[in-house]
């Protein structure tokens, strides 16, 4: 089953960019939209962008919330942007940490932003124009991970972030 032609993607970081980061969000009741996220899904749905997500989930190997809780949380995410008209292509997400608790998720990851394993991972399983993709961050570890990944990342300090998501894209010379 083939996915269709390449294109480019945007790729998110999930806390502080799509979500308020108020530290190891994994229950819905505690998530809270940052003003901008679903337009700018959205737009970029519309321009047959991939819209993927690349999150560290060290909250997974600190014992904070299992993956289970965090998938539940991905689920409704997904339900709430189908109902909005937007969606994210796939959820990559990192749960390892080396200061973990968990046996399982304590360790070293090439997933684990700085490192770029999510981001070229989601250009392995789709067709990326990967000179035309990038990713906006709200940490310093989002724009290395970009930079090793071979693609732009633009930092989000707060705001709207269909506001800067349209200026990133100016950056780069796209047209809406």
């Amino acid at each position: 089953m083939s996915i269709g032609p390449a294109r480019p993607a945007l790729f998110l970081d999930r806390d502080g960019v799509i979500n308020v980061d108020r530290n190891y969000i994994y229950r819905v009741e505690d998530f809270e939209w940052i003003e901008g996220a679903v337009e700018t899904i959205r737009a970029f749905n519309e321009r047959k962008w991939w819209v993927f997500v690349v999150t560290n989930q060290s909250g997974i190997a600190r014992g904070f919330y299992t993956e289970e809780q965090m998938q539940g949380l991905h689920v409704w995410l997904h339900k709430e942007l189908e109902a909005r008209g937007a969606k994210i292509d796939r959820i990559y997400h990192c749960p390892f940490h080396e200061d973990g608790t968990i046996p399982r998720y304590t360790r070293d990851s090439f997933d684990r932003k700085p490192k770029p394993g999510m981001l070229i991972q989601a250009m392995t399983d789709f067709p990326v124009v990967k000179e035309q993709s990038f990713l906006i961050g709200d940490k310093q570890a989002d724009l290395e991970a970009a930079k090793a990944a071979g693609i732009r990342g633009f930092l989000f300090t707060g705001g709207n972030l269909s506001s800067f998501a349209e200026w990133a894209l100016a950056d780069l010379g796209e047209t809406r």
